[in-house]
């Protein structure tokens, strides 16, 4: 037995009470036991339609059982997860299972005719497989494959070297598939030490760890509550589920507070995972607007990666549960643990300030150590388990995970200085970074300064064209519900927080913010609009 989630999820699955939930979605809910079969059937399937070890699977999707019974029986047959992002267009569409090799397509119904369009464009892909509706007769159903077999077990040898594609946009370019081995997986996520089970002591080996969960029996339930087609939805999910925990989604297909809210007690979630302010502004405003609606003494930690999470924020969630721990986690796609901060009722670090993690240094753009306390900036980088490099594409690899003095990092380029007593404090990521009049401003710290006012809901900084400062920084700004404030009061609002040339030089207010569904910034799609309202040409 190795490092490979598919003989974690297989010796789990024969130890439990096959009524156990691993998955739930508003009401439906999966045991373990057909977790378990239908998995090992889709994964059967898959293999009689000739995908074999390495193979792709793209997954089209929303979250739902659907997602995590295709992952599991990728992790059963040794098939190569691969992410699809379901706002892409055509084109990017294309892109993403054309560069993945992609033999097998898992799509939504309500995906079904933009994947007609594509799919003579990709001779490579032998099996279509629709979830839900009557599928076209190119296709296959999806609980046809999951529902036929007998539900045994594979039988098959697994490896540690077994991948997992986590297609990532980031915020330039076309998306990098960022290739994952089970075994530098499973370290990245701490080597089972977070499992409830092993009490925070990694287990020494596979079968070790399959015993203790076994014998604890199922405890952890997670609410995840983004998209499981980004980075902290999938990885967190994928922590869960290997230490024996359900996952629980949500129903509806944008985030909504009060259905967030109501499962948390519904299903007494001990745990949920969000995307900072994105979702924690609107879960505060439920709370606010509903006081003592809901018992959430239940939830124990909400987890947070991906973007910022204002201080603000997270007092006021603590108003109304103070029980809680707040845990804001640094990584992206390409590393897990660059940092840590928590937050709980007693106190916790500012707004951006992490705990760096032990494999973690911070090093100049022509790689020379940052000396911590120095006020130097820096980008962050991490070594150990990391991911092998991008799909297809040495020299991206080359480029953001270098070896350094003998010593492989991952580096996906975000900015921050390093304080004497170690901390990190994170300025944010170098590709959206302004230079404005030589000045470096990160967006993401005027993005706060903004936030701190009554009336803003969200918002995002992006860099205009200037003749005088060559790129002119511009806030574009959601207002709250009946907010009113304008632009010279919300530029006055940052110039008391942030030296002038970090103040936007124009503000433009949107209806709904540029974000994509796991919250992250659309900073493209937010710099065409301003670049529009300000009469620019856009480029």
């Amino acid at each position: 037995m190795t490092w490979s989630f598919g003989d974690l999820l297989d010796g789990i699955d024969r130890g439990y009470p096959a009524d156990a939930p691993a998955l739930i979605h508003g009401e439906t809910t999966v045991g373990w036991g057909d977790f378990s079969r239908r998995s090992n059937n889709l994964a059967k399937a898959l293999a009689s339609r000739g995908l074999a070890p390495d193979d792709k699977v793209a997954f089209y999707m929303r979250n739902g059982p659907a997602y995590l019974e295709t992952l599991a029986a990728c992790f059963k047959g040794r098939y190569v997860h691969v992410n699809v992002n379901y706002r892409y267009l055509d084109d990017e569409l294309w892109y993403i299972l054309d560069n993945s090799d992609a033999a097998a397509v898992v799509f939504s119904e309500e995906f079904a005719e933009r994947v007609e369009h594509l799919r003579e464009r990709l001779p490579g892909v032998r099996a279509w497989v629709q979830i839900g509706g009557t599928p076209a007769p190119w296709a296959e159903s999806y609980r046809d494959l999951a529902d036929s077999g007998d539900g045994t077990p594979l039988e098959i040898t697994r490896s540690a070297d077994d991948l997992l594609f986590i297609y990532t946009g980031g915020t330039t370019g076309m998306p990098k598939g960022v290739m994952w081995r089970a075994g530098d997986l499973w370290g990245a996520l701490g080597n089972g030490a977070n499992a409830p089970a092993n009490a925070g002591v990694a287990p020494a080996s596979a079968a070790e760890h399959i015993q203790n969960v076994v014998r604890t029996g199922p405890s952890a339930r997670q609410i995840t509550a983004c998209p499981l087609m980004h980075g902290t939805g999938l990885l967190t999910a994928i922590g869960t589920l290997s230490a024996g925990g359900c996952i629980i989604m949500l129903e509806s297909f944008g985030f909504d507070s009060e259905e967030f809210w109501d499962t948390v007690e519904r299903a007494g979630a001990n745990s949920a995972v969000i995307v900072g302010d994105a979702f924690a502004k609107p879960m505060l405003n439920s709370l606010e607007a509903n006081p003592g609606r809901w018992d959430l003494s239940s939830l124990k930690v909400l987890v947070s990666s991906g973007v910022m999470w204002s201080g603000d924020v997270k007092q006021g969630l603590l108003k109304h549960h103070p029980g809680m721990l707040l845990a804001d986690m640094f990584g992206s796609s390409e590393a897990v643990g660059f940092g840590s901060s928590v937050t709980s009722a007693e106190g916790g670090s500012k707004t951006a300030k992490f705990t760096i993690g032990d494999s973690c240094k911070v090093f100049s753009e022509d790689h020379r150590e940052i000396a911590p306390g120095s006020g130097e900036r820096g980008f962050i980088a991490r070594t150990g388990p990391i991911p092998l490099g991008y799909y297809k594409d040495p020299e991206k690899t080359a480029a953001t995970f270098p070896t350094i003095d003998g010593v492989r990092y991952s580096i996906p380029g975000d900015w921050c200085t390093v304080e004497a007593d170690g901390t990190l404090t994170l300025l944010g990521r170098g590709s959206v970074c302004i230079n404005t009049a030589g000045e470096k401003v990160y967006p993401e710290e005027v993005e706060e300064a903004l936030k701190t006012h009554g009336e803003v809901e969200d918002a995002l900084v992006v860099g205009v064209p200037d003749e005088r400062f060559g790129t002119a920084v511009t806030g574009v700004v959601q207002l709250s519900a009946g907010g009113s404030a304008g632009e010279d009061a919300l530029r006055a609002h940052v110039k008391e927080r942030l030296a002038g040339y970090k103040v936007p030089k124009r503000v433009v207010v949107v209806e709904k913010m540029f974000r994509a569904p796991n919250g992250k910034a659309d900073y493209k799609s937010a710099r065409n609009h301003a670049l529009q309202e300000l009469g620019l040409p856009i480029d």
